[in-house]
């Protein structure tokens, strides 16, 4: 958690700092307050990003609880480790196939958020 929330933290602030300031100064023209400011100028230009940051460290967080949990701390991978040490065949090949599934699943959730708040005609 420490690790995922000090990365969130160092990638969001690059986020911000890669704003366009130019925008801001347009809304502060016409008589916006900083609210507004960051409502309608930094907000639509970094939650893009900050929504893909935190989806893709939710990807990792998964594949890394599988790892972590077949050397002996819970989760995914103890499920996994279980069912090794019994020789249950079907029930070895199922774990890594729902792993597989769940962060493919993640992965294409993320995809959709993604187009839903950037636009595809963003993307051409």
């Amino acid at each position: 958690m420490i690790h995922a929330t000090g990365a969130l933290g160092k990638l969001f602030s690059e986020v911000v700092e890669n704003a366009s300031m130019r925008p801001v100064d347009g809304v502060k023209a016409v008589g916006g307050d900083w609210f507004e400011q960051m409502r309608y100028v930094i907000l639509p230009q970094v939650l893009p990003n900050y929504t893909s940051y935190a989806l893709w460290r939710f990807e990792i967080n998964v594949r890394a609880s599988a790892v972590v949990g077949f050397v002996g701390a819970g989760g995914i991978g103890a499920e996994l480790s279980h069912v090794i040490s019994f020789y249950s065949d079907d029930r070895v090949t199922a774990v890594p196939i729902l792993i597989v599934l769940t962060v493919t699943g993640i992965d294409l959730l993320s995809e959709r958020i993604r187009h839903a708040l950037i636009g595809k005609e963003s993307l051409r």
